[in-house]
């Protein structure tokens, strides 16, 4: 009442002490990068913090449910060794994993698409294994992408226009695709001018480092592969798959891996398929393959794709195209009939087996002949909700989740005004509900992971990928599918509350700064004597911290965490209550 009185000098000196109090604004957090400077420390609160040391230096890179020697404790069959093998309780490290010397921070988009410090990820074997395929070359102190790949040379650019000419990349309906075994993730850097935003993935093998220089770029990327185990995507998640030789035995297994793209294909989505064995007739020589071999790998992935029910396109020189019908109409008239899959729930996916069978379409496909193009499906009725196929979720609480985030967001933005700027492009929302923080957010500068607990009362990971998003399942009792230092900023809605009685909150903290690049920023919202005890564990964490109120006031028991990594490298001697330093304003 006093500042807002409108009287003389009463008036002006009020707003200034107002400001100077207000505890929505944080003056002390730091959300600029200095590279290797020091940012402000956490306050004395926090001095009976356990302290976390710093893991050893050969642990720079470690990635803890994909790491090279435990994998070679199993089978190879069906690639099983290459997929996700978590360390048992006991032999999770206690420690926070440090950066190599010289991290810098990744350059801005879309510079960081054709440019990555060296130091960030030191390897340059993929410089000489794919030179002559103009994916990586080294440069002084970067690497450098021109854009090319195993089927594609001449650069992504052209290699989508191709796929221009047979899908409708340039008119929004194909928005969300996936690219199986990725490489560098040139498709995907390169869809991001067209507005389509790709989920690639590739296993951590021989091709060291390939997901990571992927997500230092700022491209969508998990560790991964396609073997025994199901995708962790929803069904009917994406417009468009994509292979490039990617060296998935599409033909074998009695079509197990091409029904499992079919599973997390949309009605009326594209596959794509370049590279061996299409156009075998040119390249057996090339490749050094017998043309029976190749021929009768062909004639295996035609006769799949026609069990599946999908319409064969064109085939453009190298590229095959096929789509999936939206409805399932025309496929009762095939005289060869694929096993359907029992009727269980489709999305029931982590760590569960791959079948033979296929899913069956929804009940009602009417949503996806009459498909939105994006923007407009953003935050159009996802057909689920409109369906009334997700459980506890109406179109009311769809549209006032909405609005709830937006006021969310625009409080965040408040207070860390960079969120927009592009300084963050990798963002992390580690429970996501139906992805109104990243519909929020959206803006060709960032792109958003979308992350939906195995744990969460509702499964709303469908509605988040028909809203044009891309999402993954995951259990964060387990350390992500993801290299160290991935992303910019994590947002954790209510994941400490949801995982109170799952998992220990220092574990989780833990992986999230595995996961943190140095000087990034944290959000953490969540019932106010659950953020005291997590503000507590992280003042042993190298970060910088201080809690706000909810924006409704005080009396709302939500309140929200913000948090600042600091900058620090392999041998750095830092303690996480070394002497306070001021912040660079």
């Amino acid at each position: 009442a006093w500042q807002r009185s409108g009287f003389g000098k009463g008036d002006k000196i009020a707003s200034a002490i107002t400001k100077q109090t207000d505890c929505s604004v944080i003056s002390n957090l730091n959300y600029e990068t200095h590279h290797g400077d020091d940012v402000v420390t956490a306050d004395g609160s926090d001095k009976a913090a356990k302290e976390f040391p710093s893991c050893h230096a050969k642990y720079v890179d470690y990635t803890p449910c994909q790491d090279q020697m435990r994998a070679m404790k199993f089978p190879r069959d069906n690639m099983i060794y290459r997929e996700r093998h978590c360390p048992p309780e006991d032999e999770k490290l206690q420690c926070l994993i440090p950066a190599p010397k010289g991290y810098a921070t990744p350059f801005p988009w879309p510079q960081s698409r054709d440019y990555v410090p060296f130091a960030n990820a030191p390897y340059k074997s993929l410089t000489v294994e794919k030179a002559v395929q103009n994916w990586i070359q080294y440069e002084g102190n970067v690497f450098r992408f021109p854009g090319g790949g195993t089927q594609f040379p001449q650069g992504a650019d052209t290699y989508i226009n191709q796929l221009a000419s047979a899908i409708p990349i340039d008119n929004g309906m194909v928005r969300t695709a996936l690219d199986t075994g990725c490489g560098v993730a040139s498709l995907g850097a390169y869809l991001f001018k067209k507005n389509v935003i790709t989920m690639s993935f590739a296993p951590r093998d021989s091709h060291e480092a390939q997901v990571q220089f992927a997500l230092e770029r700022g491209v969508p990327a998990v560790i991964g592969v396609l073997g025994s185990i199901k995708m962790p995507f929803a069904t009917r998640a994406f417009d468009m798959a994509h292979c490039s030789r990617c060296l998935i035995p599409w033909g074998e297994n009695d079509g197990l891996y091409m029904m499992e793209v079919d599973r997390v294909l949309r009605p009326g989505g594209y596959w794509v398929l370049s590279g061996p064995p299409i156009n075998w007739r040119t390249y057996f020589g090339a490749w050094k393959r017998p043309k029976e071999d190749l021929e009768e790998e062909q004639r295996k992935i035609e006769e799949i794709a026609r069990l599946l029910c999908w319409e064969k396109l064109d085939e453009l020189g190298d590229i095959a195209v096929w789509k999936k019908r939206t409805n399932y109409d025309l496929c009762r008239q095939q005289d060869i009939k694929p096993n359907l899959c029992e009727p269980s729930y489709p999305d029931d996916v982590w760590y569960k087996k791959m079948e033979a069978c296929v899913t069956p379409y929804p009940k009602s496909t009417k949503s996806y002949e009459e498909w939105k193009p994006f923007p407009d499906r953003l935050n159009a009725i996802p057909p689920r909700i409109s369906s009334g196929s997700v459980p506890g979720v109406s179109v009311d609480m769809y549209q006032e989740d909405i609005q709830i985030w937006e006021k969310h967001v625009k409080s965040y933005k408040s207070i860390n005004n960079l969120i927009d700027s592009g300084r963050f492009r990798n963002i992390m929302d580690m429970n996501a509900g139906l992805g109104s923080f990243a519909a929020a957010l959206d803006s060709p500068k960032l792109w958003v992971m979308n992350v939906m607990p195995t744990i969460a009362e509702k499964d709303t990971l469908g509605v988040i990928s028909d809203r044009g998003l891309i999402g993954i399942y995951h259990d964060w009792c387990e350390a992500f599918s993801t290299y160290p230092r991935t992303y910019d900023l994590i947002h954790a809605n209510g994941i400490f509350s949801l995982y109170r009685d799952k998992c220990k909150a220092e574990d989780i903290l833990l992986e999230m700064d595995r996961i943190l690049r140095p000087e990034g920023s944290v959000i953490i919202r969540d019932n106010v004597n659950v953020l005291v005890k997590v503000k507590k564990i992280v003042g042993g964490m190298r970060w910088d911290a201080r809690m706000v109120d909810h924006e409704d006031g005080p009396l709302v028991s939500e309140k929200v965490l913000f948090a600042v990594k600091k900058y620090w490298v392999v041998g750095d001697i830092i303690t996480a209550h070394n002497k306070k330093k001021k912040v660079k304003n």
